[in-house]
């Protein structure tokens, strides 16, 4: 084994929220992906057509990152990549989301989620 075999596979991301179920409603609208059995009110996981997951845990004190702002951190944000970012903006907006900063350098656009976690709309572009 070699330092780049690592020591084990990715599994899920969980993000912190005041309301799990709710969080996992607005991530499933927008990625397309399945709700798992086994969940709870303080636990609960998507999981997409290739075997991704993304959890949701309760944090009861839960405060939103601050973006953009330099003196505080996104903590994490999705990259998600979207065929026609019209259509992909205003189903996002449709779902809860926020747009953030929507005039960029390049071929994405910013948007919160309903509590706050950064997310972008990436789209490739024209050759």
């Amino acid at each position: 084994m070699t330092a780049d075999d690592g020591i084990g596979q990715l599994r899920s991301v969980v993000l912190d929220c005041p309301e799990p179920r709710e969080l996992a409603k607005f991530y499933r609208g927008l990625l397309g992906a399945e709700l798992l059995d086994g969940n709870d009110d303080d636990w609960v996981v998507l999981i997409d057509e290739s075997g991704r997951r993304i959890a949701f845990q309760t944090a009861p004190e839960y405060k939103p990152p601050r973006f953009p702002d330099p003196h505080a951190s996104q903590q994490i944000h999705f990259d998600i990549l979207v065929d026609d970012i019209e259509v992909a903006q205003a189903k996002a907006i449709a779902l809860g989301a926020t747009p953030v900063q929507l005039d960029t350098d390049g071929a994405f656009r910013v948007y919160a989620d309903p509590v706050g976690h950064t997310f972008c709309l990436v789209w490739l572009p024209d050759e």
